[in-house]
Formats: C-alpha cells, sequence, structure tokens
C-alpha cells in the first residue's frame, strides 16, 4: 500500500488536471516520479490519457463537418471528465486504475 502523501500526490495530479490540463500534471509527474514508482505510475497513466483524447478530440474536430463530430465530441468530454474524476478516486485509495481507451505511449 502507498503511503498517504504518495497517493496524495497522485491523486493531485488528476484533480489540478481540471485546472491546467497539461502543464500542472506534468510538472507534478516530473518532479516527483523519482520518488515513488506509485506517482511514476498514476502520472504515465494521466499522460497516455492526455495524448489518447487529445487524438479524439481532434479527430472529432474534423469530423464536425460529417456532423457525427459533434456527437463524438460530446461523449469524449464526459468521458475524459468521468474517467478523470474515477482516477483521482482510484489512486487516492491506493489502487493502479487503467484509464479505458488510451494509447500506452510512456
Amino acid at each position: 500500500m502507498p503511503k498517504n502523501d504518495e497517493r496524495l500526490i497522485a491523486a493531485g495530479i488528476y484533480v489540478i488536471s481540471f485546472f491546467t490540463a497539461f502543464l500542472g500534471p506534468l510538472i507534478i509527474w516530473l518532479v516527483k516520479k523519482d520518488d515513488s514508482s506509485y506517482i511514476d505510475y498514476h502520472g504515465r497513466e494521466y499522460m497516455n490519457f492526455f495524448i489518447s483524447y487529445t487524438v479524439y478530440g481532434i479527430v472529432s474536430g474534423i469530423l464536425v463537418i460529417l456532423l457525427i463530430g459533434i456527437f463524438m465530441l460530446w461523449v469524449i468530454g464526459i468521458l475524459a471528465m468521468v474517467f478523470t474524476i474515477v482516477g483521482a478516486i482510484k489512486a487516492y485509495e491506493g489502487q493502479e486504475y487503467r484509464i479505458p481507451f488510451i494509447f500506452r505511449l510512456l
């Protein structure tokens, strides 16, 4: 079981993403990844999530021309919010949560 401060920082990666989508989680992850493998795991998971959903958003933005992109943008937005909240809760509980539908690049 990870220590309390590790769980709090890992959950903070997800929570701060509501205010700074990329920069805040990136800074926390880069500063703390060498201190804890648990924080490193959640930082990598969030960065993969961010990259994947950015690609999905770009593709959906292009598909707005065909009108299906409007629906897809709504779905992606809702899923991104739900998975971020679930990720924060799971990180605080001490579990390694794998966000669905993402590319594991990092």
